[in-house]
Formats: structure tokens, C-alpha cells, sequence
């Protein structure tokens, strides 16, 4: 009457087989039981010939050491969540945890809503937290039972590792190259002002014009495609004779271009255009996008393992962003 269906082995079942308790079992094939016994070997060599595999998540869980990592990405909205920029954190955060058996999750987390931390330092299935999008708020309410378990992607503290890219650098190169090629009235699409990465390019990009003798044209948005496009709109109302546009990142600066196109304004013949992010699309954007590199898997990568470590406080760790010239610019 077709295939009998067989229920997954159990550490009973191998216990029982052995002849010994479960906590026996378990020290056996934990490896907590480190002293050779008869019966830890011939508990071994029973699970070897049932083919008994030890329940890595039970493993976690009972060893208080948590089955998953969590990338917590804070922002005023869940709606962080759907950056392209999130999934490849996720992707890598998953790359770097499965060789140790541990899982991944995604989360929000509310910018004014410290709770969820504190629900996170009491679930006994997180392993740490790769905390994305930090503050400096965030990093002061971190709860106690965190620390240790918790590496930044942005900004860290005295005892929370952190992992960025340097766009300090890779936005002045970007502003200088537009300067080099004639650009004068450059403004630029800036990030969410409650976040630490953007006052940076923001800040290198005002230095740069100021060094050079140009206007400071600054227009606060955020990440989206769409806030590019509106952005570029807004730009060209308040300074109709910009020449160029630095958008905070390459979504923000394709979309600038598509609102351009739509005005019949040239690109990068009346207005020059670039990003930062070197995503795979500006390439592929016509024209293709002058933007800066931002090694985001490597980020973290870097993030993620120091969090298997035991997040070691060891300041902030920076990744270097290069200019990438194309036709935009």
C-alpha cells in the first residue's frame, strides 16, 4: 500500500538504542562530554548507524547561544525594508552564517521604538544582531544583554564594532570629477537627515563646492527612485541653471535622469548626473551612470562574522569607494 513513511530520528531514539539516558545522548554527540567512556563511544557509534543527524537549531537553543542572526534595519518606516540595498545585506549576512549552521532573518526596527530591541536581547533564538541603518540613539539604548552580540553597518560605539564604506572619499572624488569637467553649479540629492551616512556625503560634498568657490545647493530626500526624479524637478525650479547633479545614491540619481529626459534636458550635455552605489543597472542606464563603488557584501560579510566572533569591539572598520566614470558625467 505504497512507501511507508518514516518519522525523523530522534536523540531518544538513539539513546534508547544505546542503552543510555538522553543527557548521556547529548554530551556524547555535543561533544561536552569530552572523556572517553565506553558509553559516549557506543553512543557514537550507534547515531553513526542510524544515521543520526544532531538538530543544530535544539543544539543553539540549548546551549543559549541562539540559532539566527538577525539583520535589524532601522528607519522611520517598514518600507526600509524594500531597499534593494537591505537584500544584499541579507544575502551576504546568509552567506556568511550557513558554513556555522546558523539561520537569518530580516527585521524592522521603528527608529522610536527601543522596545524591539529589548524583545530581541530576550529571544533565546538570536545568535546576535547585524543592526543596519544605526543611530546613535539606537547604540545608547541598546540593551545590556545585546552587547557583545552586535556589530553596525554605519556608525558604532565603544563597545559595538562597526563596518562602512569610506563615501566620505568616494563622494569627494565624485564631486571633484564633476568640477575637473566644467561643472559649476553642481547640487546634490542628499539622504534622510536622521541618518549618519548621509550628513557624511552631505557634508564632504558642502566642503568640496565651498573649496572651490561654488554655490551649496543641498535638497534633503532619500534612497528612492522616485525621490530622484521629483528631486531633479525641485532642483531645476529653485536653480533653473544647474549643471550638474550628485545624488546620494544610484536609484536617487536614475531617477533624476528619467525626469530630465522628460524635460528634454540632456544628459550629460546641459546636466550632468551621478550617483554612488556602482549598482548593476548603471551600467545598463542610458546613459550609463558616473556613480562611486560601495562594496556592500564585503560590508557585510565583515558585519555578520564579527557578530559569530562575539562581536569584538574593535572600532570602526572602513571600506574604500572608487569613482567610476561613464557617460552621465
Amino acid at each position: 500500500m505504497g512507501e511507508e513513511i518514516r518519522r525523523a530520528l530522534t536523540l531518544e531514539d538513539v539513546a534508547s538504542a544505546a542503552g543510555v539516558s538522553r543527557a548521556t545522548a547529548s554530551r556524547a554527540l555535543t561533544g561536552s562530554d569530552t572523556t572517553s567512556t565506553p558509553a559516549r563511544e557506543r553512543v557514537r557509534a550507534v547515531a553513526e548507524r542510524m544515521g543520526y543527524t544532531p538538530n543544530t537549531v535544539a543544539r543553539a537553543l540549548a546551549g543559549g547561544v541562539g540559532a539566527r542572526v538577525v539583520v535589524a534595519a532601522s528607519g522611520p518606516a517598514p518600507d526600509v525594508l524594500d531597499d534593494p540595498y537591505m537584500w544584499r545585506v541579507l544575502g551576504a549576512t546568509a552567506a556568511a552564517c550557513d558554513g556555522e549552521g546558523i539561520g537569518v532573518s530580516l527585521q524592522w526596527l521603528p527608529l522610536d521604538a527601543p522596545a524591539s530591541l529589548h524583545r530581541l536581547a530576550a529571544d533565546r533564538s538570536v545568535r546576535g544582531v547585524v543592526l543596519v541603518n544605526s543611530t546613535e540613539r539606537l547604540l545608547a539604548e541598546l540593551p545590556d544583554a545585546l552587547r557583545g552580540r552586535v556589530a553596525s553597518i554605519g556608525i558604532g560605539s565603544a563597545d559595538v564594532p562597526s563596518f562602512d564604506v569610506d563615501n566620505r572619499a568616494g563622494a569627494g572624488a565624485v564631486v571633484r570629477h564633476l568640477h575637473a569637467t566644467g561643472r559649476r553649479r553642481i547640487a546634490m540629492l542628499a539622504g534622510p537627515q536622521w541618518l549618519p551616512c548621509s550628513w557624511r556625503s552631505a557634508q564632504v560634498y558642502s566642503e568640496t563646492v565651498q573649496a572651490a568657490g561654488l554655490p551649496v545647493r543641498v535638497l534633503p530626500g532619500d534612497f528612492g527612485f522616485e525621490n530622484g526624479r521629483s528631486g531633479a524637478l525641485e532642483v531645476l525650479r529653485r536653480w533653473p541653471d544647474t549643471d550638474a547633479i550628485f545624488a546620494i545614491c544610484d536609484a536617487a540619481a536614475l531617477g533624476a535622469m528619467a525626469a530630465l529626459r522628460g524635460l528634454g534636458v540632456q544628459v550629460p550635455g546641459d546636466v550632468a548626473v551621478a550617483g554612488f552605489d556602482d549598482l548593476p543597472v548603471a551600467a545598463w542606464s542610458g546613459p550609463a551612470l558616473t556613480t562611486a563603488t560601495h562594496p556592500v557584501t564585503r560590508i557585510a560579510t565583515g558585519a555578520a562574522t564579527a557578530v559569530l566572533a562575539g562581536a569584538p569591539a574593535e572600532g570602526t572598520t572602513w571600506y574604500p569607494s572608487e569613482l567610476v566614470l561613464r557617460e552621465s558625467a
